[in-house]
């Protein structure tokens, strides 16, 4: 006996082992679990914070050009160490932007008695600069930079170039001073507007043509005379593309010019920019699509060109940034390779910006004088700036992500070109003045509409088929249908969206009609048929054994579809004249795309009804029977029986499964990713295309530059899918926990 007492203790004593270990490994897994999703989370926000991080300056040097003259405008090179300076003087001067040390110096050919009387930068790179004189003649130069490396060290030598000849060239034959400029110079062509001095608006065309036999080129001249505006001239500018002139007052008057063709170029609109503030300053957003105008009240405002209804070219204005400056306007200077800009003004104070995030940057007081004069490096990480005692400001940047911003990221946005504020998600194109469209909104509306629309075909099927199993097919049946259903979700994902990309995208296409005539046929038809069993002799009836009547349905559910599909060209050509597709597009204006909503509602639908199905017919089948028996025996019916008391008693785990499939369609990839167009629009329709934020990242994170705003933006897209994951599964446990508090009494 005593022996048998201590082989029991010590038999007690080893389960109480063994579960204490199950539960530290139960738990242990658990907390790993937990850390390993906390990690992936803080790994998430690693990589998206910097976003949001602003900008940053620090003045590195200040300095005086010896024997300057007045400055005109500066500029640097791609490394920032060598900068330019323009004079009045017609003198170009190269110095360390370091210590202002002159490495190489210049004197334009300004004939005896002419002085310079105009200057302009003619690009957004700075890399033409034009010079007008009192004479009526000009001079044109480009300069460049040449990287050497004697001795493995980087040497950097400045080459200055006269590309329409060492001479100036004539503008106004009459010989009156050049006020005002503006130059453009093309592969082929270039083009000069001048005002001159007795307000004249003229025009040079700039033709080169290359001989074939020596390559020796000629440069062919054309001067037209163009209309002047009502107003007064004092900015002249002249689009990169030589078609688009703007002429603009200090009163804020605009006169917009078409002069593509030259010979009989004319004028398309005229507008006020400003009614209560002088124009400061004007310059070009990279791109010279939109214009950036600085007044005297610390304003600027973003005017672009626009297509109207007729989709003639118009200006609007898209954007302003008021109240950030604190005084008068004097410079704007462009990041060549963003939208972004650099403002100064009278007071000392340095401004940066972004235009399509709307957002202001920096604002800070960098001197005690006005400032006058300003630069960006190419790579937009310097400046040079001039104050109005004439030192030199060399001043590094840090502002890495400025075209992100909350407006930009879930706001609509009105891009240059676009007629109105929409959202879009454009990440990359093959120009280099290309404006990023980041807005989250079109791919996080896919991701929803692909979501509803495959859980608008699961749920009905997967629930009413899981009730049905649990409740009214015979066990044996059962056994059958369970596993088989169970045994999809093993199915690839990839094979589905292959699937459905080639196979089922086309016939859906193909048969239309017969695809929306199932929705009408196959309830019908299933109706008829339980009515026609119903009346069949009992003799035959009770032939089939109790619950495997639903084995009866699959040859009818068969001659349905295959009744629709049949009938679908004839319906096609009875009430949508032979082609239900062009009827959608051109009678009902809905656009239609092959790979659409229906075709993932269809092939997703498929994927997660075996999830929720399982999940749902486990609930239902695991109520006790206890409480089914007793509600039969007090004289419910089958159905009342399902509805009052299986139903609420399943309900948690029913729930549990429809938001574990939602969570499902929600990050799933591969069958979106194939199965749609990809087109990132914001169109609830069925019969259009979608993207969403899975698929989205899965395209273009292979491809996006390693710390890039696009590579950030998409896992900041994948952090805005983990936290909805997350939010969605948190309310989900919320509920269930309430139903199951409620039905516990049952």
């Amino acid at each position: 006996m005593t022996e048998l007492i201590l082989k029991t203790s010590q038999s007690h004593s080893k389960r109480m082992l063994k579960d204490k270990l199950a539960s530290f490994v139960v738990g242990f897994g658990g907390i790993l679990v937990i850390f390993a999703i906390a990690l992936i989370f803080f790994y998430f926000l690693y990589v998206v914070i910097p976003l949001f991080q602003s900008a940053d300056q620090q003045k590195v040097a200040e300095y005086t050009l010896p024997d300057q003259g007045r400055i005109l405008a500066l500029s640097m090179e791609e490394q920032t160490e060598v900068g330019v300076v323009f004079s009045r003087k017609a003198n170009v001067r190269f110095f360390r932007t370091d210590t202002g040390k002159v490495i190489k110096s210049k004197q334009l050919p300004v004939p005896q008695g002419v002085r310079v009387s105009s200057f302009n930068q003619t690009d957004f790179s700075g890399s033409s600069v034009l010079f007008g004189l009192s004479n009526g003649q000009a001079i044109v130069l480009k300069y460049k930079y040449i990287d050497t490396y004697p001795d493995d060290k980087r040497l950097i030598t400045p080459h200055i170039e006269l590309p329409l000849g060492e001479e100036p060239i004539v503008v106004d034959q009459q010989g009156k001073a050049l006020v005002k400029l503006a130059y453009q110079d093309g592969e082929d062509e270039a083009t000069l507007v001048a005002l001159t001095a007795d307000k004249r608006l003229l025009m040079v065309h700039f033709t080169r043509q290359t001989s074939m036999l020596d390559e020796e080129v000629t440069i062919e001249r054309n001067y037209y005379t163009l209309p002047v505006p009502s107003h007064d001239i004092d900015y002249i500018l002249l689009d990169n593309n030589q078609r688009y002139l703007y002429l603009i007052s200090r009163k804020g008057d605009m006169s917009f010019y078409d002069v593509g063709d030259k010979s009989s170029s004319r004028q398309v609109q005229q507008l006020r920019l400003t009614t209560r503030a002088e124009v400061t300053a004007v310059r070009f957003l990279t791109g010279d699509i939109s214009i950036l105008v600085g007044d005297s009240k610390g304003t600027i405002s973003q005017w672009s060109v626009v297509p109207d209804e007729f989709h003639q070219p118009r200006i609007k204005r898209l954007r302003q940034f008021t109240g950030d400056m604190k005084g008068r306007i004097t410079d704007i200077a462009i990041e060549p390779a963003r939208k972004g800009f650099l403002a100064i003004d009278d007071r000392g104070y340095m401004g940066l910006f972004h235009t399509t995030a709307h957002r202001t940057l920096l604002v800070n007081k960098i001197s005690d004088g006005g400032l006058l004069h300003a630069s960006m490096a190419p790579r937009a990480n310097a400046a040079l700036i001039v104050n109005n005692k004439g030192q030199i400001q060399f001043i590094r940047l840090h502002n890495e992500y400025p075209e992100i911003s909350w407006q930009a990221l879930w706001g609509k946005v009105w891009y240059e070109s676009y007629t109105k504020p929409e959202y879009i998600w454009q990440s990359s194109s093959a120009s280099d003045d290309f404006e990023p469209k980041f807005s989250l909104t079109p791919i996080t509306f896919g991701t929803l509409k692909a979501a509803f629309y495959a859980m608008l075909i699961a749920i009905p099927l997967s629930i009413f088929g899981a009730l049905y199993t649990a409740q009214f097919m015979h066990p044996g049946m059962r056994q059958l249908v369970k596993p088989t259903i169970e045994i999809m979700e093993a199915l690839p994902t990839v094979i589905l969206g292959f699937l459905a990309g080639l196979w089922l995208a086309p016939f859906v296409e193909t048969h239309l009609p017969g695809i929306f005539a199932m929705l009408i046929i196959m309830p019908i038809g299933i109706l008829l048929s339980s009515f026609a069993w119903e009346k069949l002799p009992v003799s035959v009836r009770h032939a089939i054994p109790e619950g495997w009547e639903a084995g009866l349905l699959l040859p009818v559910v068969i001659l349905l579809v295959w009744l629709a599909i049949r009938m679908s060209p004839s319906m096609e050509l009875w009430w949508f004249g032979g082609d239900m597709r062009s009827w959608l597009t051109n009678d009902m204006g809905i656009g239609f795309d092959q790979r659409n909503a229906v075709v993932v509602g269809l092939a997703m639908g498929f994927a997660i009804i075996p999830t929720i199905f399982s999940i749902a017919e486990d609930a239902i089948f695991g109520v006790p029977k206890h409480l089914s028996n007793g509600s039969l025996a007090m004289g419910a019916t089958t159905w009342q029986t399902l509805i009052r008391i299986v139903l609420p008693s399943a309900s948690p785990g029913i729930f549990s499964g429809v938001m574990i499939g939602f969570g499902r369609a929600v990050g799933e990839t591969m069958i979106v990713l194939m199965a749609t167009g990809n087109t990132p629009v914001m169109d609830f329709s069925p019969f259009e295309g979608l993207r969403t934020l899975s698929a989205n990242i899965a395209v273009e994170l292979p491809e996006a530059e390693l710390g890039s705003s696009h590579y950030r933006v998409l896992f900041l897209a994948g952090l805005v899918l983990f936290a909805f994951t997350f939010l969605v599964n948190t309310i989900a446990e919320l509920v269930r926990q309430h139903l199951r508090q409620k039905y516990s009494n049952l």
